[in-house]
């Protein structure tokens, strides 16, 4: 495993804290797309299938199940808990995600490395991270209010795709049959996709700072 690898997990595993302590600590989830965090239990769900047929190390086996247990506890929470539901806006929340999840399989069945059963769900759920973010990033539109916790929480998802990115070339260069084109050309639209959202993050850091100078 290399730096670019690891640093990219931390930042991955960040963000999930993030996002379970503004639930857990503000039993609120207001400003947070459920239909994302459902995009992402599938994703975690379909993407780590083979945690029942192959052992790697116990560092991957644990870092699966933390995404998996960490992303369905968060769906509950916005879906069942009896004070955290209350605070979610189902009314902005209105993005389409099922055409994301339609779209994304039947692209995994026509563009695949090898088809199987794993394999393609293995890319579906490549493609579905991609595109996972765009009902979080649509519903901050529509309400226009970004609170601190929500704000760091999509950073840290961006930079850990980022961060995977440079793995991606880091591998390409060190390992002689690094083959894994569907997965850079994937991060980097989901990549893309965090641009605007990381400008305006950085201008309200930038905002906030200058606020906190003494006069």
């Amino acid at each position: 495993m290399n730096i670019f690898r690891f640093a990219g997990d931390m930042t991955h595993l960040i963000s999930v804290l993030v996002l379970l302590l503004k639930i857990y600590a503000t039993k609120s989830c207001s400003g947070i797309s459920l239909k994302t965090q459902e995009l992402y239990a599938l994703v975690f769900l379909t993407r780590y299938l083979d945690l029942l047929t192959d052992f790697i190390s116990i560092y991957n086996t644990v870092m699966k199940l933390i995404f998996i247990a960490s992303s369905l506890a968060i769906v509950w929470c916005m879906r069942v808990h009896p004070i955290v539901r209350r605070s979610y806006d189902k009314d902005l929340d209105t993005f389409r995600h099922y055409f994301l999840v339609a779209a994304s399989f039947i692209l995994a069945l026509l563009v695949n490395e090898k088809f199987g059963f794993q394999e393609v769900f293995w890319v579906f759920s490549i493609y579905l991270e991609a595109v996972a973010i765009l009902p979080q990033l649509v519903l901050l539109q529509r309400s226009g209010n970004v609170d601190n916790l929500t704000g760091h929480y999509i950073f840290f998802l961006g930079a850990y795709r980022a961060l995977y990115i440079l793995n991606w070339i880091y591998r390409y260069f060190m390992e002689t049959h690094f083959s894994r084109w569907i997965a850079c050309i994937a991060g980097l639209v989901q990549t893309a996709l965090y641009a605007d959202f990381f400008y305006y993050y950085y201008i309200s850091w930038r905002n906030k700072a200058k606020l906190q100078l003494p006069a």
